[in-house]
């Protein structure tokens, strides 16, 4: 097949989770109702955390970006999904895919150093308690949001742009129910071996500076814990951090295994229902982690809601 220019074909094709006529009213209605749940939960904690003086601190600052990047994480896929089930039109023009593929990255990504962030404000939180609104200070949180938003801005733009060098010959199937950027690069006509090279090199340079941040936080508030001598003080430490710590987990196992798992990799349709995972139920039920097992979210739900 020879290459051509993109402007050649009217889009791409994404086949969404199931191709059965009788399941689309089904996936139609769960994934209404997840998205609304999602919306609702994480706007809830954001107007929670604005509207009480107590939650204006860095912990809660944080958490209410990251219920913002939640609610464009999943608006970036869940709605285009809706709207092909309802029309019954499986395409996606050319700048559409590019332009939700993008926003994907950095709203992912945008997740991935948030709780980044959140790991290394708990550590100081508990390993340098004295020190911890001097260290955490308005500037400097201002500082590691705006450091977060560039890092995955340039990573979307860098893939983005990328992307508009690669031809595609004519009409294109995905089998997935959002444009992700390996399925892409799978059928362009084009050479890909440069996109692939940085997909891997930036995604692996960004994964690598999250996680060990993560880890070295981590490490180093269980090494404080081990040396509180009540157990009073030991449960308080760790309740501090049970939310987040549950938040990685949910986000890093699911999303890790998508990708590592061999039955993802081989099947592009396995890899699309597992997606659902990452992209869709973690931020749905981050709300919910961070409510029931925080006195102080609950205690701002309730006067919020009354």
């Amino acid at each position: 097949m020879e290459p051509g220019n993109h402007t050649h074909f009217p889009g791409f094709i994404l086949l969404g989770l199931s191709e059965e006529a009788e399941l689309q009213p089904l996936l139609f209605g769960l994934f209404l109702s997840m998205y609304l749940v999602t919306f609702t939960g994480n706007l809830l904690i954001i107007l929670a955390i604005t509207a009480d003086s107590r939650l204006h601190t860095p912990m809660y600052f944080f958490l209410s970006n990251l219920s913002f990047s939640d609610i464009c994480f999943t608006s970036t896929t869940v709605p285009k999904m809706l709207l092909n089930i309802q029309m019954q039109n499986k395409v996606i023009t050319y700048e559409d895919c590019i332009t939700q593929m993008c926003f994907l990255l950095l709203f992912g990504g945008l997740d991935s150093f948030l709780l980044t962030v959140m790991a290394y404000d708990r550590f100081v939180a508990i390993c340098h308690p004295l020190h911890y609104t001097v260290i955490m200070n308005p500037r400097f949180c201002g500082l590691l949001l705006l450091a977060s938003w560039v890092l995955t801005l340039l990573d979307s733009l860098l893939n983005g742009l990328l992307v508009l060098r690669l031809h595609f010959c004519t009409e294109l199937e995905i089998s997935h129910f959002f444009c992700e950027l390996n399925q892409v690069f799978q059928l362009a006509c084009s050479d890909t071996f440069l996109n692939v090279l940085m997909m891997y090199l930036v995604s692996a340079l960004l994964c690598v500076i999250s996680l060990t941040g993560i880890l070295f936080s981590y490490m180093k508030i269980v090494s404080s814990i081990l040396k509180i001598s009540s157990t009073g003080g030991k449960y308080k430490a760790i309740s501090t951090c049970g939310s987040h710590l549950s938040v990685v987990s949910l986000f890093y196992g699911t999303g890790l295994g998508v990708y590592l798992s061999p039955a993802a990799v081989e099947n592009s349709r396995s890899s699309a229902i597992a997606s659902v995972m990452y992209s869709v139920v973690t931020p749905m039920l981050n709300p919910f982690i961070y409510s029931l097992r925080n006195k102080d979210i609950k205690q701002a739900l309730r006067k919020l809601l009354s």
